[in-house]
């Protein structure tokens, strides 16, 4: 059953607009990396991938890898982000939207930073972890590219 969203204008003060980015980190095995939000954190214990919310005045690409090495410890760079897809969900108190891109291109090791559990998985297996809701549309095009 299809529900019906509204749409989201920039003229409608009572709804917010939250612009997230997300990445999924694809190593040489074809396998992407996860990481499970911490105890105390909205939505907890849910599965998701690496990324966060875009500062004001900042690309999304510069705050993918302003994330990537606060919560993981890895640098990479703009040319090694492609944008994959993007969900655009409704939550209660706000309208996310969230470019996913693929990144097979970093330097270091990813290392949980802020709590998360992290691992890594087959685009196959995605659906078999609890993820938010707007992480649940990524999935379809990650498994058409990478299969399962």
């Amino acid at each position: 059953m299809d529900q019906k969203v509204e749409p989201v204008s920039i003229d409608n003060p009572s709804v917010k607009l939250l612009l997230v980015v997300a990445v999924a980190l694809v190593d040489i095995d074809n396998r992407i990396l996860i990481a499970q939000r911490p105890e105390g954190k909205n939505l907890a214990g849910m599965w998701e991938f690496p990324g966060g919310k875009v500062d004001t005045g900042e690309r999304p690409e510069q705050a993918l890898i302003r994330e990537l090495e606060e919560e993981l410890g890895i640098q990479t760079w703009k040319s090694c982000l492609a944008p994959l897809t993007f969900a655009s969900h409704a939550y209660e108190d706000f309208h996310l939207l969230m470019p996913l891109y693929i990144c097979r291109r970093w330097e270091g090791v990813p290392q949980s930073k802020e709590g998360q559990a992290l691992k890594w998985v087959r685009a196959g297996v995605l659906r078999d972890y609890p993820m938010p809701p707007a992480d649940i549309p990524l999935i379809p095009p990650l498994i058409d590219l990478l299969g399962v």
